[in-house]
C-alpha cells in the first residue's frame, strides 16, 4: 500500500517530488514533513528536497535520481547561517558534518521553522511519545501539525499574511474626528431635525384625506381654510427640510474634508519617520495608493455615505415609531421582511470584507507597475521593453478586473434581492391595509399616510443596505492606512533626548552587531574615528561597508553594542539634530524635480542666493550651472534626468557643503563617472572633506590614497586597519584586493590596446 502523503508535505515541496517520495519509503514508514530549497552546492538555482520520516532524513537534488539518507540520531545538531545573501543549512552529529544545503534568504523563515520542527522530533525519539519541549507540553497546529511557538494564537505556517478588514477598524478614525466633535454634534442635530421635517408631510396627508378629499367625494363642500393650513404646512415642512438638509450636508462635508486632510498628513508624516527597513519591504506604488486613493475613499465615505447612513437609520427609527403610533398591528406586518434583509446583509458583508481587501491589493499591483515603469522609462526604452511593460500593466489590470467581477457577482444579486423583499413587503401592507379598511378598522387617510411612510421606510432600508459595500471599502482602506500608522519605527526617537553639544566629530562603534531579519551583516565590530580624520572603507561587495555607514547615519540601529558620537550614544540624541551634522554624497545622487538652486538648498531651505552660489563654486558646479538657460533657476527633470552624472554629483556635493556638516559620508562618489569628470569631482571633494570627519567608500582603491587610515571589512568584521603602504607590506586582505584590481585594470588596458 502506498503511504499517503500528509498535507504539510504536499504544501512543503513541489508537485514534481510527490511521485518520487513514496518509492523511497520503507513498508512501515511514513513521511512527516518536507522542505524544498532553491540552490545547489554551486549556488545555481536548482531545487533540493528534504523529507523527514519517523526514523530517517531523505535528501535529493533535482538533477539526481538517488536519494541520500540518514537515520535520525539524538546527537544531531542543526546550524543555520547566512552570508552575502545566501543561507546555509548544516547537519552535524558527534563525528562531524553530515550534510550541507544552500538556499536564498527569502526562504530563511521557512528553514528556521523546519529546523525547529526537526529539533523537536529528535528530542522525541524515545518511545512514541508526542513531540514535547523540555518541561513544556508541545502545542501543534491542528492543520499542518507544525510546532506552534510559545504563546502563539495562530500557526505562522498556515495563517494568511493579512487578516480581513473589520468594520470596527472605522472606529479608529475617531482619533482624527474628535478634534471636530462640536461640528459633528451640530451636524448630527441638523440631521435629526431635517429627518423629522421630512416626516411631517406624510402625517399631514391623513387629515387632508379624511377631512377634505373624502368628505368632498361624499358631497360636502371643501373648507378653504383647512386646505391652506394643510398645504401651507406641507410647504413649510419641505422648505425647512431643504434648509436643514443643506446645512447638515455643508457642515459635515467640511468636517470630513478636514478629517481626510488630517489623515493624509498624519500618515505621510508617520511614514517619513519610519526607518529604511520599513521601506525596504514595501512597493512605492502601494504606499502611494494608500496615502492617496485610500484616504480619498475614506473621505468620500465620511462626507457622503456615512451621512446617508445616519439619515437612513434616523428615518427608519422615527418612521417605525410613527407607524406603531398610528396602528401597531399594521406596523408589525410592515417589519416582516426585516429579519431576512438583516440576515442577507450579514452574509454579503462577510463576502465583501475579504473581497475589498483583495481588490485593494490587486489595485496596488496596478499602481506598482506605474511606479516602476515611469521613473525607469529611460531603461525601458533603452532595452526596447515597451511591449513587455505594457503587457505587465495589461496583466495587472486584467487581474484587477477578474477580482472585481467575482465580487460584483455577489453584490449584483444582493441589491435586487433587497429591492424584491421591499416590494413584497409593500404588497403585504397593501393587502392587509385594504382588509382593515374594508372592516372599518382604519380610514383611507390612515392607509394613505401609512403607505407614504412605508414607501420612505423601504426606500431608506434599501439605501441602508447599499451602504454595506461602501462601509467595507472604507474599512479596507482604513485598515491599510492604520497598517502604516500602527507600525512602530525600528529607529525610534529617544523618550528624553539630550541636547546635542558642539560636535567634534569623534565616532566610535563598540561591539556592534546588526542583522537584516535573520541575516547577520555586522558582527562584533569595534571601530574608532578621530575628529577630522578621513578613513576609507574597503572590502568585497557584501562585506558590510554600506551597512556600517547606515548604522553611523542611524538609518538602522545596532542589534547589540553602541554607536557613539563624541562619547554619547547616538540613540540618546534627537534624530533631526544628529543627522543635521551629517553630509551624505551617494554614488547615485538623487535630485528632486525643481530648480538647481532649490536642490542645492534642500538641506537649508532658508539659504541665501549668495550662500548657494558659494557652495556651488566650492563644488566646481558654478561654471556649468551658468551655461544653462536659466542658470540657477533652471529646472532639472525628474530625478535630475536633464543633467549628466557628473553634474548631478557636483550638485549633490554642493548640497552637502551648504549645510556645513561635521561628519561626511562619501559612498562611491566617483565610481560612475569618466576620468575627466572624476578629477572635477575629486577637486570638489577636497574642498568638502577639509576639516571634517570623513568616511569614504570606494571600489577603486586608488581614490582612497588621501585617506588617513584604511579599514578593510570582510563578512561584517574589520579584518585590517592601517595606511596603504603598511597594508601592502602585510600582504593580507587589502593586498589581495589591490592585486585583484591591478590585474583587472591591466587586463582592461590590454584588451583596449588589442
Amino acid at each position: 500500500m502506498t503511504p499517503t502523503l500528509p498535507s504539510v508535505l504536499r504544501s512543503g515541496i513541489a508537485q514534481a517530488w510527490l511521485s518520487r517520495v513514496p518509492l523511497e519509503l520503507l513498508p512501515d514508514e511514513s513521511p512527516l514533513s518536507g522542505l524544498e530549497l532553491d540552490l545547489d552546492g554551486e549556488l545555481v538555482f536548482a531545487r533540493t528536497a528534504l523529507i523527514l520520516t519517523e526514523r530517517r532524513l531523505l535528501a535529493c537534488p533535482e538533477a539526481e535520481k538517488k536519494w541520500q539518507q540518514w537515520v535520525i540520531g539524538q546527537d544531531w545538531q542543526w546550524r543555520v547561517t547566512d552570508h552575502a545573501g545566501v543561507g546555509r543549512l548544516e547537519l552535524f552529529d558527534a563525528n562531524g558534518r553530515l550534510g550541507v544545503w544552500r538556499y536564498t534568504l527569502g526562504m530563511q523563515p521557512t528553514v528556521q521553522r523546519w529546523v525547529e520542527h526537526m529539533r523537536l522530533r529528535i528530542a522525541a525519539l524515545d518511545a512514541h511519545a508526542p513531540v514535547v519541549e523540555p518541561g513544556v507540553a508541545q502545542r501543534q497546529c491542528p492543520q499542518c501539525q507544525s510546532p506552534l511557538p510559545e504563546d502563539a494564537l495562530a500557526c505562522p505556517s498556515c495563517q494568511p499574511e493579512d487578516a480581513p478588514p473589520s468594520t470596527w477598524t472605522l472606529l479608529k478614525l475617531w482619533r482624527f474626528a474628535r478634534h471636530y466633535k462640536w461640528q459633528l454634534l451640530s451636524g448630527f442635530a441638523l440631521t435629526l431635525a431635517s429627518t423629522a421635517a421630512t416626516l411631517v408631510p406624510p402625517y399631514m396627508t391623513m387629515p387632508l384625506m379624511d377631512e377634505v378629499l373624502i368628505p368632498y367625494q361624499n358631497g360636502k363642500t371643501i373648507d378653504p381654510h383647512l386646505v391652506v393650513v394643510y398645504l401651507g404646512g406641507l410647504l413649510l415642512a419641505a422648505v425647512l427640510a431643504w434648509i436643514l438638509g443643506w446645512a447638515k450636508t455643508y457642515i459635515l462635508a467640511l468636517v470630513s474634508e478636514r478629517i481626510g486632510a488630517d489623515l493624509r498628513t498624519t500618515t505621510y508624516e508617520h511614514l517619513l519617520k519610519l526607518s529604511l527597513e520599513y521601506f525596504g519591504g514595501r512597493r512605492t506604488g502601494d504606499l502611494i495608493a494608500r496615502i492617496g486613493s485610500e484616504t480619498d475613499r475614506i473621505n468620500v465615505f465620511m462626507s457622503l455615505h456615512l451621512l446617508d447612513f445616519a439619515t437612513d437609520v434616523l428615518m427608519i427609527v422615527m418612521t417605525a415609531v410613527i407607524l406603531f403610533t398610528i396602528h401597531p398591528t399594521l406596523a408589525l406586518v410592515t417589519l416582516l421582511p426585516l429579519p431576512f434583509i438583516g440576515w442577507l446583509i450579514h452574509v454579503v458583508r462577510e463576502r465583501l470584507r475579504t473581497g475589498f481587501e483583495k481588490i485593494d491589493r490587486v489595485w496596488a499591483e496596478v499602481t506598482n507597475v506605474l511606479a516602476d515603469t515611469i521613473p525607469g522609462i529611460r531603461v525601458v526604452k533603452a532595452f526596447a521593453q515597451e511591449g513587455r511593460e505594457a503587457q505587465r500593466f495589461k496583466d495587472a489590470n486584467r487581474h484587477n478586473l477578474q477580482v472585481n467581477d467575482r465580487l460584483n457577482k455577489v453584490w449584483s444579486l444582493f441589491a435586487p434581492t433587497v429591492a424584491l423583499m421591499t416590494e413584497i413587503g409593500l404588497l403585504v401592507v397593501w393587502a392587509f391595509g385594504i382588509w382593515l379598511v374594508s372592516h372599518d378598522r382604519i380610514t383611507v387617510g390612515v392607509l394613505t399616510a401609512f403607505l407614504a411612510y412605508i414607501g420612505r421606510f423601504y426606500t431608506r432600508l434599501d439605501s441602508m443596505s447599499r451602504i454595506v459595500s461602501h462601509t467595507q471599502k472604507a474599512a479596507s482602506g482604513a485598515k491599510r492606512i492604520f497598517d502604516i500608522l500602527d507600525h512602530v519605527s525600528s529607529v525610534p526617537e529617544p523618550v528624553n533626548p539630550i541636547p546635542l553639544p558642539a560636535v567634534q566629530g569623534h565616532i566610535a562603534l563598540k561591539q556592534a552587531h546588526f542583522r537584516y531579519g535573520n541575516r547577520a551583516v555586522i558582527r562584533n565590530l569595534d571601530l574608532t574615528i578621530e575628529p577630522g580624520q578621513m578613513i576609507g572603507l574597503v572590502g568585497h561587495s557584501g562585506s558590510g561597508k554600506s551597512t556600517l555607514v547606515n548604522l553611523i547615519c542611524r538609518f538602522y540601529d545596532v542589534s547589540q553594542g553602541q554607536v557613539l558620537l563624541d562619547g554619547v550614544d547616538i540613540r540618546r540624541l534627537k534624530l533631526a539634530d544628529y543627522r543635521s551634522q551629517i553630509g551624505l554624497v551617494l554614488q547615485e545622487p538623487f535630485l528632486f524635480f525643481g530648480t538647481i538652486a532649490e536642490n542645492i538648498a534642500y538641506g537649508r531651505p532658508d539659504a541665501t542666493r549668495e550662500q548657494i552660489i558659494a557652495a556651488a563654486r566650492a563644488a566646481h558646479a558654478h561654471e556649468f550651472i551658468l551655461r544653462m538657460p536659466q542658470g540657477y533657476d533652471s529646472i532639472v527633470g525628474e530625478r535630475g534626468q536633464g543633467l549628466s552624472g557628473g553634474e548631478r554629483q557636483r550638485i549633490s556635493i554642493a548640497r552637502a557643503l551648504l549645510i556645513d556638516p561635521r561628519i561626511l559620508i562619501l559612498d562611491e562618489a566617483t565610481s560612475a563617472v569618466d576620468t575627466e569628470t572624476e578629477k572635477e569631482i575629486q577637486n570638489a571633494l577636497d574642498n568638502l572633506v577639509r576639516g571634517r570627519t570623513t568616511i569614504a567608500i570606494a571600489h577603486r582603491l586608488s581614490t582612497l590614497r588621501k585617506a588617513d587610515r584604511l579599514v578593510v571589512m570582510d563578512k561584517g568584521e574589520v579584518v585590517e586597519e592601517g595606511i596603504h603602504e603598511a597594508l601592502m607590506q602585510a600582504q593580507g586582505a587589502y593586498w589581495r584586493l589591490y592585486q585583484a584590481q591591478q590585474r583587472k585594470a591591466e587586463d582592461g588596458l590590454f584588451e583596449e590596446q588589442s
